[in-house]
């Protein structure tokens, strides 16, 4: 059985040997990103991320890494992110919340950093944040009717659902001008100090997500409810939220 590493930079030069393996002089970079980054990664729970940067040339040629992406999977290596300078500098105007975070918690693992550099139009991401609020506050409606009241459901919707607001709080946080914490309760506290937000409440489903905390079925209904609540008072106030205020 392969081994998971307790610290994933044991493995990275590893990783950098086999990467320039297959793309040779057209690997511009390796950066691990996520988990990992952040220093929130949890042996044999969480995946190791990464982003390969390769040249024009080599971005055709994917099936190449075919045997070096299964070796690692093995290790909690998870498929990798393969694109090109070119991709991400065309790409800032349609993903700013995604770049935005990757450049917040990112770590270069060999060559090039591709992310550090990277500025994003506020007027985009505030569009992108709204866009992202209001689809994902109808994917809870939708996804609390399916649970049908059942508390394991509610708790698997809410953790499946946390990761992506905190990227968007990340979002909300850039254009208030605020410096953007790297650990994921810390961000929680901020966006809820900055929008007025219950704090109460995101620390709770927080708590749940970790396993901290079993509550009831009622409970866990009562607090979707006001995770619902929530979400729909930050829309209204993206919505309106003026630029450089």
């Amino acid at each position: 059985m392969a081994r998971v590493p307790k610290d994933p930079r044991d493995i990275f030069p590893s990783i950098v040997d086999d990467y320039k393996g297959v793309f040779g002089d057209g690997l511009v970079s390796i950066i691990v990103y996520g988990s990992t980054a952040c220093g929130e990664y949890v042996a044999g729970t969480s995946d190791i991320n990464l982003m390969i940067v390769v040249s024009e040339d080599k971005i055709d040629s994917l099936e190449q890494a075919f045997g070096v992406i299964k070796k690692w999977r093995k290790h909690n290596v998870a498929t990798p992110l393969l694109l090109t300078e070119d991709y991400v500098r065309t790409s800032l105007d349609v993903f700013p919340i995604e770049y935005l975070n990757f450049q917040n918690c990112h770590e270069v693992v060999y060559g090039k950093d591709i992310l550090d550099e990277l500025t994003f139009d506020p007027y985009l991401l505030r569009l992108q944040c709204e866009r992202e609020i209001k689809g994902k506050l109808l994917l809870l409606r939708e996804g609390f009717l399916e649970t049908r009241g059942k508390g394991r459901y509610i708790q698997e919707l809410i953790s499946d659902s946390l990761h992506a607001f905190i990227a968007i709080f990340n979002g909300l946080l850039h254009l208030k001008g605020k410096e953007l914490p790297r650990n994921g309760r810390d961000v929680v506290t901020e966006i809820c100090a900055t929008f007025g937000l219950d704090l109460v409440v995101f620390e709770r489903l927080l708590d749940i997500k970790a396993k901290r905390i079993k509550p009831s079925a009622k409970e866990l209904t009562e607090l979707f409810k006001s995770y619902l609540k929530e979400v729909r008072r930050l829309w209204k106030v993206v919505d309106i939220l003026e630029i450089g205020t």
